[in-house]
């Protein structure tokens, strides 16, 4: 039984942030139905950690309270939700009264689309995108961003809690992934930032990892020097799972955001831009990190590499 009695609970995508948060959920009680593009990805799933998978989206709905969705884009969860080229949708199987959690990152402007299909059927939606990569997923730390009526986040508020550290209440409906997709821009800033930083240093004669351990107790101080450069950077791993693409993809939110809003972008737009160039040279299957390899590649020096500098 799910906490404070929401009945069973569907997940759907269980990618690299989706495994792990369907598995605090377990582990906290919750009844999981589960569903995944991958073929027998869901059942793999319930092999390890029990739930059990659906046969299609229109099962799961059926067999669920509420509904979370971990998906890639916006663009996603529209066809998960409404369906495509005669698949089976959520939207068929939503009794009244169900919830649709969207916890992965979407241009907030789809809900202008699927809100009042939903509402049709008298099921709910909110929007609750998270930060903390997917250590955080592991470790049950995630900040939630969730925008929506208060009254429906109080009732899945139980199952943020198993899988998140800090829940942010960011306002109406769309609120939450405007939150997330600035903050992922400023992210980004920051991490091209201190690449140039550390690339200006080595360049200068400073060794970049010891930079970067001043730059931690400076106030330079920043997620990138915290979490990245030495870990994912200097290590020439460039494994943190968050995938560039889907960087990218938060940014063009961002920047859809600063339209609307008629902002200018001083630093953002070449901010943008860069990640964008990255994603062209580097290709879909890079990292985020690899951004570095790209910035290294217009500077001729690599960062940590022996007679560099």
């Amino acid at each position: 039984m799910a906490p404070e009695g929401l009945g069973t609970v569907g997940f759907v995508g269980l990618g690299n942030m989706g495994w792990p948060m369907a598995r605090h959920l377990r582990e906290g009680g919750v009844d999981l139905v589960l569903h995944d593009v991958r073929n027998g990805h869901a059942a793999r799933f319930a092999a390890a950690h029990g739930g059990r998978a659906a046969a299609d989206l229109a099962e799961l709905a059926r067999a669920s309270a509420v509904v979370i969705t971990m998906l890639p884009n916006g663009d996603v969860v529209r066809e998960v939700v409404l369906g495509a080229a005669a698949r089976p949708s959520l939207i068929e199987g939503l009794a009244p009264g169900a919830i649709v959690v969207d916890m992965g990152s979407s241009d907030p402007r789809i809900y202008t689309e699927l809100e009042p299909a939903l509402h049709e059927r008298a099921a709910l939606l909110i929007d609750a995108p998270v930060s903390g990569a997917v250590s955080g997923a592991e470790a049950a730390t995630l900040t939630i961003m969730a925008g929506g009526d208060a009254a429906v986040i109080d009732r899945v508020m139980p199952l943020f809690g198993l899988v998140g550290q800090r829940v942010f209440r960011t306002g109406a409906l769309g609120s939450g992934q405007a939150m997330k997709a600035l903050n992922n821009l400023g992210s980004a800033g920051c991490f091209l930032l201190t690449l140039e930083i550390l690339l200006i240093g080595q360049r200068f004669g400073l060794d970049p990892q010891l930079m970067t351990e001043i730059l931690n107790v400076s106030t330079g101080r920043n997620n990138a020097t915290d979490r990245k450069i030495i870990p994912h950077v200097l290590s020439r791993r460039f494994d943190s799972g968050f995938a560039l693409a889907l960087m990218a993809k938060d940014l063009t939110t961002a920047q859809g955001l600063a339209e609307v809003t008629e902002t200018p972008t001083i630093l953002g737009t070449p901010t943008i831009d860069a990640v964008h160039q990255a994603l062209a040279a580097l290709g879909a299957d890079a990292d985020h990190t690899a951004l570095a390899r790209w910035l290294e590649d217009r500077v001729g020096t690599r960062l940590g590499g022996p007679g560099e500098g």
